[in-house]
């Protein structure tokens, strides 16, 4: 087997640009009314509590999981996934939110998940090489684990719950607009 002439670092990225760009793209006419829609009932999504937004949420990851709203999915990857993961790699995140906190308008999650995905993208670029380094204490059972499986652990919560956002996006479509094909 030979190696890559490419360094391993520009591969990692060019897969997580793979892995982003498609839901910047799927995302960019997505409508207000979209981003909250139930499309059943029980669904969690986000909602205004005592003059905040925050996520539904249970800790004892309730069987089977319940279904979720674009709205929700968007929290998950910005602040759940990628803000979680940038503040203990990196210090910082690209919200400035925690825990169950997040917005009501996709006019809003929009760009908050841009500057989620911007730090721990750009956070990640900055290791060049270096992704064998265990991350350490601060990942409890995952500390033994490696830079690069949770830069590949993140790579698959975009993709997941991407394709996820995608197909609520098409179901919403059919649902409200079926005169209009799916994209």
């Amino acid at each position: 087997m030979t190696e890559s002439a490419r360094p391993l670092a520009a591969i990692v990225l060019e897969g997580l640009d793979n892995a982003w760009q498609p839901l910047v793209d799927r995302t960019a006419a997505l409508s207000e009314q979209e981003f909250r829609w139930e499309p059943v009932a029980g669904c969690w999504s986000v909602r205004l509590v005592d003059d905040r937004w925050v996520v539904d949420w249970d800790d004892s990851d309730p069987e089977p999981a319940p279904v979720t709203t674009i709205a929700w999915r968007t929290w998950h990857i910005a602040v759940d996934a990628l803000d979680s993961y940038s503040a203990r790699l990196f210090g910082t995140t690209g919200t400035g939110l925690e825990g169950t906190a997040w917005v009501g308008d996709w006019s809003s999650a929009r760009p908050l998940m841009q500057a989620a995905w911007r730090v721990f993208r750009d956070g990640v670029a900055g290791w060049g090489d270096d992704l064998f380094q265990p991350l350490g204490p601060a990942w409890g059972p995952f500390g033994e684990h490696t830079r690069l499986d949770l830069v590949l652990h993140a790579q698959r919560e975009v993709i997941h719950h991407g394709a996820e956002i995608a197909l609520l996006c098409d179901l919403f479509q059919a649902h409200h607009h079926p005169e209009r094909p799916l994209q």
